[in-house]
């Protein structure tokens, strides 16, 4: 039986978890996740927990935060006069902006404080400084080698 390696494009149907067992994304009811092993697409922890994994089984990882979105970055808070916003926005706090980077690159904020004349807002990956748990099963696995 095919176990998942490096360069692998594989099939996988997930639940993430929070430490205090709350869902925050789940393929249940979806298509699985797929991604090649290797390339960077998924988080760390995430590929490291589906290597060596065979079709169909089912696993449950946990992940620390250093293997998924890392330590909170503070440089990535920063308060913003409420004149640079767009007239239309009434920020709220727990409100998502994006921003868009002069290359083109748009960037999700939240909004985590709202004063008078300012806000706070955060560029952090909204799981950041998080431990995450996943219930994996592996449902395909395709060797890319002798797909070329």
């Amino acid at each position: 039986m095919s176990q998942v390696k490096e360069n692998n494009t594989v099939k996988v149907h997930y639940t993430g978890k929070l430490s205090d067992g709350q869902v925050f994304d789940s393929s249940e009811g979806r298509e699985p996740i797929e991604f090649t092993i290797g390339k960077g697409q998924m988080i760390p922890g995430f590929e490291k927990g589906v290597i060596d994994m065979k079709l169909n089984e089912k696993k449950t990882i946990t992940i620390a935060k250093e293997e998924a979105y890392g330590d909170v970055n503070d440089d990535l808070k920063q308060e913003v006069n409420k004149s640079e916003l767009p007239e239309e926005i009434t920020p709220k706090v727990g409100m998502t902006l994006v921003s868009k980077h002069p290359s083109g690159q748009e960037m999700n904020l939240l909004v985590t404080e709202v004063k008078d004349e300012s806000i706070v807002i955060d560029a952090n990956h909204p799981l950041a400084g998080k431990d995450l748990t996943f219930d994996l099963e592996v449902v395909e696995i395709k060797d890319t080698e002798l797909a070329k």
